[in-house]
C-alpha cells in the first residue's frame, strides 16, 4: 500500500521543479492524489476498515486546503493541475 520510491520520483520530476522539490504545492497535492487513489483501492476491498477511512477523509481535506492556498497564488496552475489529476472543481 505505500508508494514506492520510483513513482514518487517519476512523480516529483513531473510536477516539481526539480529532481529534489518536495515541498511546493503542486507536488504535495500530485503526491496525495497518489495516496488517495491507492487508499480508495484498498477501501473497496476491506469495507469495514474505518480507521482507513478516517485516514482517507484527512488526506482529502489536506490536498483541498492545498489546491485552495495554489488557488490563491496562482489561479491558472491548479486549475491546469487539477484537471491534469483528475480533481473535481468547486
Amino acid at each position: 500500500m505505500r508508494m514506492n520510491k520510483e513513482t514518487k520520483a517519476a512523480i516529483v520530476l513531473k510536477y516539481g521543479n526539480s529532481a529534489t522539490d518536495t515541498g511546493s504545492s503542486a507536488v504535495q497535492i500530485a503526491l496525495l492524489s497518489q495516496k488517495i487513489t491507492d487508499m480508495t483501492a484498498h477501501l473497496k476491498e476491506n469495507k469495514k476498515d474505518k480507521s482507513s477511512m478516517r485516514g482517507l477523509i484527512a488526506m482529502v481535506n489536506k490536498r483541498r486546503k492545498l489546491l485552495l492556498y495554489l488557488k490563491k497564488g496562482d489561479h491558472a496552475k491548479s486549475n491546469a493541475l487539477a484537471d491534469e489529476l483528475n480533481i473535481r472543481k468547486r
